[in-house]
């Protein structure tokens, strides 16, 4: 699991420049500025983070820089976050029965 994933993704700024991206690629830095709260230049470290991750690939066209989505890596965080939730669905299905079956033997 790439430890970059989880760095983009901890921030809500770029949570959320990556479901912009989902719905709008490709974009620019420039129309990112116009959507943000932030400078041009906090939004440039931003997208670079993204990429640096493997969250977003950029294409230069003349002189802007184009962002799209690569979603691919988001589909090993979900194996990886699906796996956690089985072990932990089989571990609270054993609490449960365990705590069930003591109920029942104690009445």
């Amino acid at each position: 699991m790439n430890v970059q994933i989880f760095n983009a993704l901890a921030d809500p700024i770029r949570r959320d420049l990556i479901a912009n991206l989902a719905a709008n690629s490709p974009r620019t830095a420039t129309q990112f500025a116009v959507e943000y709260p932030i400078s041009r230049q906090g939004l440039l470290k931003h997208l670079n983070v993204l990429e640096c991750a493997g969250l977003v690939t950029v294409r230069q066209n003349g002189r802007e820089k184009r962002y799209t989505l690569t979603p691919e890596p988001l589909g090993e965080l979900e194996l990886w976050v699906k796996q956690i939730e089985r072990t932990w669905d089989k571990r609270l299905l054993r609490l449960k029965n365990f705590v069930e079956g003591n109920l029942s033997s104690g009445e």
